[in-house]
């Protein structure tokens, strides 16, 4: 669970930078960094 924490702001970081640098990507980032924390959430034992 402790990965779980720390993968959160580094994905949001990166998608951060991504929008600030490709406002066009901003559609594919938020769809990707839902999912990737929906699967966090679900499955918290895949995480360590």
């Amino acid at each position: 669970m402790m990965y779980g924490l720390a993968l959160t702001p580094l994905v949001s970081l990166i998608a951060g930078i991504l929008i600030l640098i490709m406002p066009r990507l901003l559609n594919y980032i938020v769809a990707f960094y839902l999912i990737i924390i929906g699967l966090i959430g679900l499955f918290p034992g895949l995480m360590g």
